[in-house]
């Protein structure tokens, strides 16, 4: 399963200055002894992999050195959805006039990149009207084509000079899209300054893993992957970590999504993502119920829809593991597929019950979260 890769803001601006794309000066620091000399308002952002910083208190301003000297320990003393924050930008605080929403992303349904741009940007872009909203389609033969750029011009009523610039911003914009492998490219908010300048205050990048070797120039250590994720990278399998507490295991990434999603109308979140892919190796089974063990679930859900994978040897490794590893938190099976039901009889003699539907396993392993 190829993973998105999300670039600190940092590294996603200096893209955005590698392709031409304005951003603030700036620079980033672990510690805020290393802060220079303050001689102009400037904005103290938290550098994580996450999104709503600003409303986490992850942004702030300070005007001297000892404001933003403060600010910045205030904020490497954050946690921003779960993640402890290590490093700040220190960058110009901008004189802003007008704050615009400008992506490039995937769209699934249509097949397509898409252009998305809104005449409202910030924090609180989730508010804007219909509109107020502005998509295109992007074919990659084509390109990002001029009847777009003018489009955009249009809803965005802008000025000569800006939009002048923003006509090659939303080319070069594009450009890395493309080069780069993305499956997002935003700019949250382009700010038009009071001069009349048009600036990436704030860069979001999100690179195809799958497309990381063509880019060996970055730095993929960056990327915010806990131990555990980073031991199941090691071993080949896909695994990430999230803030509930039934362990997911199954075998595909639509099926791991499909069974956190279900889940969820049960009231149960999940703790661990981890896809399995389509193997049926034993050892391999073990090691991913070894991963599982060690993000201590309250309950493991194991979902396998076997069409090449064989459902008794994924059924004799989850036992093995279980005995092997001293599993002793409660372990919910749906098994349908190929020998499935001598997988749901070597599973019913070693004490687990397998079911054949989906939604009956995720409400058996939401009932048991209950009785914890």
């Amino acid at each position: 399963m190829g993973l998105a890769l999300m670039l600190i803001e940092y590294s996603g601006k200096e893209l955005f200055r590698k392709y031409g794309i304005p951003t603030p000066e700036g620079y980033i620091i672990n510690d805020p002894k290393k802060i220079g000399s303050v001689s102009k308002p400037m904005m103290i952002k938290a550098q994580v992999q996450a999104g709503g910083r600003g409303k986490a208190g992850g942004i702030r301003f300070g005007s001297t050195l000892e404001q933003v000297q403060k600010a910045a320990n205030e904020i490497l003393d954050l946690k921003i959805s779960g993640k402890a924050v290590t490093s700040v930008l220190i960058e110009e605080r901008l004189n802003v006039f007008r704050e615009i929403y400008v992506s490039m992303t995937m769209d699934r349904s249509r097949r397509l990149p898409i252009l998305m741009i809104i005449n409202q940007g910030g924090m609180d872009v989730e508010s804007a009207q219909e509109e107020q909203v502005k998509t295109w389609a992007v074919h990659p033969f084509v390109g990002l084509g001029d009847y777009i750029v003018r489009e955009a011009l249009e809803h965005l009523q802008l000025d000569n000079a800006p939009a002048k610039q923003l006509s090659e911003i939303l080319k070069q914009q594009w450009k890395l899209f493309w080069e780069m492998d993305c499956e997002l490219v935003e700019m949250n908010p382009l700010v038009q300054t009071a001069e009349g300048k048009l600036v990436a205050a704030d860069a979001k990048v999100v690179i195809d893993e799958d497309a990381a070797y063509r880019h060996p120039e970055l730095d993929f250590h960056e990327f915010d992957r806990t131990p555990l994720e980073q031991e199941a990278r090691e071993k080949g399998l896909a695994l990430v970590e999230l803030d509930g507490d039934i362990g997911v295991l199954a075998n595909g990434a639509g099926l791991t999504m499909a069974t956190l999603d279900l889940l969820s109308s049960f009231d149960a979140r999940g703790r661990v993502f981890l896809d399995l892919g389509g193997t049926d190796d034993e050892k391999v089974v073990e090691q991913a119920m070894m991963l599982m063990s060690k993000a201590i679930p309250k309950v493991i859900l194991v979902n396998i829809f076997g069409g090449i994978t064989k459902c008794d040897t994924v059924a004799d490794g989850i036992l093995a593991a279980r005995d092997s590893l001293g599993i002793r938190i409660p372990i919910v099976v749906r098994i349908r597929g190929v020998n499935e039901e001598e997988a749901g009889l070597r599973l019913k003699k070693g004490g687990i019950v397998a079911f054949h539907e989906l939604d009956l396993a995720c409400e058996k392993a939401a009932s048991l979260l209950k009785e914890d």
